[in-house]
């Protein structure tokens, strides 16, 4: 078996768990990253950009700050989820000391379908967009960050939500084996919508970052990379996240046991295997908010490595939600002509500020890419097809200002848009401090899956122009 190191004379992985203060320090101080603890790379691989080794320096730190405060972080996000599902389930702040005083509280329970997650406490939508029907415009896109939203919660909720309230087939929540982390980092479900005899649509959605998950933070920050041959520079944290195997790489076909961890990518991949096996004309949506959908975009990249033609053509679409970026230039090259080749639409949605679909750096340091069709909604939730997200790179003083300004703008329309959408738009406290803390870091609040539905539900597209993972040209679609 040869390795993805042995085929590739690139790649830069990086091992925070290893090494000391000296260590981290003389990373610095010297170009021959080779022999550095904390990065494992080809013989004879030298850095002289001090930049580029600043940056590996800084994503080493941040890597090992997580893991410093990984369970006091677990265990605050894990108290405050707890308190909030404590005042929902009795009945709010006045029913839980009535309930005190009578010797009846309800103990919520972790993993029950009526326990919530923060996320959901932000958004508390589980319905569809009835407005829509499949077929329609939006629908895919809507549809698809209902499910990325829904991601972010326990097996039950996402089990009642598909089978409850959306009538569709529940076909599983999975917890996948991250090798490199020795544990389940990496979450999806899957559903199946064959509702109508034309229809059989299976949607695969890959969990987000949560808020006070340490392990899941690391994976963004993990700037590691490696060099598919023939393909491109892919984020190695991603790849990790999505079942890269150690000393093997992506091997097209891996023995799974049931003493063996499954991971993400070999498991989804079956699954579809036998679904499209079952009915010529069923297909298949990628969707993920933040990292899930970093690795929806990575999911058919090796899909396309390694061949799997029939796959990508039953591949409907690709929808993510401030999704990070996964790869370079090169990579983006390879993505372009593969969705082009099997008409496979992808769709890349990004609200406002949000820092993340501007991170890691597109820049002569980083040469991080995205590809797909970018659609961009402002804070009026009013979009546009462009190239590229405004301030692309994020961190630019030059944007400083009117950053700050359309965090406080966004903050005021919290008062309002239930009176321009309706009661279902209304934006609780627990949410409203989350905007306050955009004020002072804008592009948080702006990364949460509450504006991306609202985006893709009372939304309005301006413009297209050039589709350019399909290579159209420009058309006109009615998104009303």
């Amino acid at each position: 078996m040869v390795s993805l190191k042995q085929s590739s004379k690139n790649y830069v992985v990086l091992k925070p768990r290893k090494g000391g203060i000296i260590d981290l320090f003389w990373l610095l101080l010297t170009s021959n990253i080779e022999k550095s603890k904390f990065v494992d790379c080809p013989a004879g691989n030298e850095e002289a950009d001090f930049k580029r080794r600043w940056l590996i320096f800084l994503s080493i730190v941040v890597q090992k700050i997580l893991n410093y405060v990984k369970k006091p972080l677990a265990w605050y996000g894990a108290a405050l989820e707890m308190w909030l599902n404590l005042l929902s389930e009795n009945g709010n702040s006045l029913g839980l000391l009535f309930n005190l005083f009578k010797g009846k509280i309800v103990i919520p329970d972790r993993n029950s379908a009526r326990f919530k997650s923060n996320t959901a406490f932000m958004d508390n939508r589980v319905q569809l967009d009835k407005n829509l029907v499949y077929g329609d415009n939006r629908y895919c896109a809507a549809f698809s960050i209902m499910a990325a939203k829904l991601a972010y919660e326990n097996a039950a909720f996402v089990e009642a939500t598909v089978k409850d309230h959306w009538k569709m087939e529940f076909l599983g929540f999975y917890n996948y084996w991250n090798e490199y982390q020795k544990m389940a980092t990496t979450q999806a479900f899957m559903l199946r919508d064959r509702r109508s005899n034309n229809v059989d649509l299976t949607v695969v959605s890959f969990r987000g970052t949560e808020m006070f998950d340490a392990d899941a933070w690391s994976t963004d920050f993990d700037i590691s990379w490696y060099e598919l041959p023939n393909v491109g520079k892919v984020h190695g944290g991603f790849m990790k996240a999505l079942g890269l195997q150690k000393k093997q790489g992506w091997p097209k076909e891996i023995v799974e046991t049931s003493s063996r961890p499954q991971v993400a990518y070999y498991s989804i991949r079956e699954k579809l295997r036998k679904i499209i096996r079952e009915n010529e004309k069923a297909k298949f949506i990628l969707t993920g908010h933040s990292l899930g959908g970093a690795l929806a975009a990575i999911f058919p990249v090796i899909l396309a490595y390694h061949g799997e033609t029939e796959l990508l053509h039953r591949l409907e679409g690709v929808y993510t939600f401030g999704q990070p970026r996964v790869g370079d230039q090169k990579l983006a090259e390879f993505m372009e002509k593969q969705m082009s080749l099997h008409n496979v639409k992808f769709s890349r949605y990004v609200y406002g500020n949000d820092m993340v679909p501007r991170l890691p750096y597109d820049d002569e340091t980083f040469m991080f890419k995205h590809f797909g069709t970018c659609i961009y909604y402002d804070r009026f939730y009013k979009g546009k097809i462009v190239k590229e997200e405004p301030n692309k790179n994020y961190f630019s003083l030059k944007w400083f200002v009117p950053k700050i300004m359309n965090s406080a703008m966004e903050m005021v329309r919290s008062f309002t848009i239930h009176q321009m959408y309706g009661p279902e738009y209304d934006e609780g406290w627990f949410l409203l401090l989350f905007r306050t803390i955009g004020l002072a870091l804008p592009g948080v609040s702006a990364h949460l899956p509450q504006d991306y539905v609202n985006s893709t539900r009372v939304g309005s597209l301006e413009t297209l122009l050039t589709d350019a993972s399909k290579s159209r040209p420009p058309q006109l679609i009615n998104i009303n």
